[in-house]
């Protein structure tokens, strides 16, 4: 069982930059996968970004580029920063880790962009 707890979402203007933290209720060492996802409103949820527990990361291609997904094993911390944001960025992101056959998921984050 993991526990997510997703910070740092916010209201930011169209260039900026914001970074998430996605926190793990125990070590994410050996987790396969963890990702970070979103939904805007009347939209399904989308992969944004990856990381694996080798350290492999891939991204959406609407946001290469602009967001890097990185993990702290020694924080059970995954981490998105986001830079260069724009109002099509703004949707709830969620945390997701992957440990088959299992996922767990965060309660979400609102990130609202403005133009």
């Amino acid at each position: 069982q993991v526990q997510l707890v997703e910070s740092g979402g916010g209201l930011v203007q169209a260039g900026n930059s914001l970074s998430l933290s996605c926190a793990a209720s125990r070590s994410i060492f050996a987790i396969n996968a963890m990702t970070w996802n979103r939904q805007a409103p009347g939209k399904q949820r989308e992969l944004v970004a990856r990381i694996t527990s080798t350290g492999s990361t891939n991204y959406a291609d609407s946001v290469k580029g602009r967001f890097t997904i990185s993990r702290d094993n020694a924080k059970n911390t995954v981490y998105l920063q986001m830079n260069s944001l724009k109002p099509e960025d703004t949707a709830v992101y969620y945390c997701h880790a992957f440990q088959p056959p299992l996922n767990y998921w965060g309660q979400g984050t609102q990130v609202t962009v403005s133009s």
